[in-house]
């Protein structure tokens, strides 16, 4: 059986003994894996849970798909109406939101924390004008402020019609937090 007696007394061990030892790096690579892995996953499915309950009617989203639209009806736990363009209207899934852009009605209090922790002023405010100035006004209200960061980058986005509608949509943090 055994080619020598060394071999055959160093191959036994214990016997019928448990190597406690042996369980340790089985141990240990769990608790890597659910610190790692399994804990922030509970985690983003809690946070996407909430967001998916908090949604309402006006709130602008984007599905896992990417399709862009306005919540127009919560039908149930599970679906929702949402309209895509002007008279488009299609069901959703609840679960596929994968992002809310806009939320409407009144902010609640995490909401009004989150504006006062905003240290820069929106666009419109840092050119002076309003958010229904023409494209005219805009270049008016920059040219004497052209030496400001700020006002260059505000001129940037309310200039071109394609960035002041996503700038529109988002809100000035979000918008900043996306391109910078």
């Amino acid at each position: 059986m055994f080619s020598s007696p060394a071999f055959a007394q160093a191959a036994g061990g214990a016997p019928g003994g448990f190597d406690i030892i042996a369980l340790a790096p089985l141990v240990l690579i769990f608790v890597v894996f659910y610190f790692l892995i399994i804990r922030p996953q509970q985690k983003k499915m809690k946070d996407h849970k909430a967001m998916i309950e908090a949604l309402r009617r006006g709130d602008r989203i984007v599905t896992s798909g990417g399709i862009i639209g306005t919540v127009t009806k919560i039908i149930d736990d599970r679906e929702m109406a949402l309209e895509v363009a002007d008279g488009v209207r299609v069901k959703v899934l609840r679960s596929m939101v994968a992002e809310v852009l806009a939320r409407t009605g009144a902010p609640d209090a995490k909401d009004a924390k989150e504006e006062k922790k905003s240290s820069e002023p929106d666009f419109y405010k840092v050119l002076g004008v309003k958010s229904s100035a023409t494209v005219a006004e805009i270049d008016a209200a920059f040219a004497p402020k052209s030496d400001d960061p700020k006002a260059v980058e505000a001129y940037d986005t309310l200039k071109d019609p394609v960035k002041r509608k996503l700038y529109d949509s988002l809100g000035h943090d979000q918008y900043v937090s996306r391109i910078r």
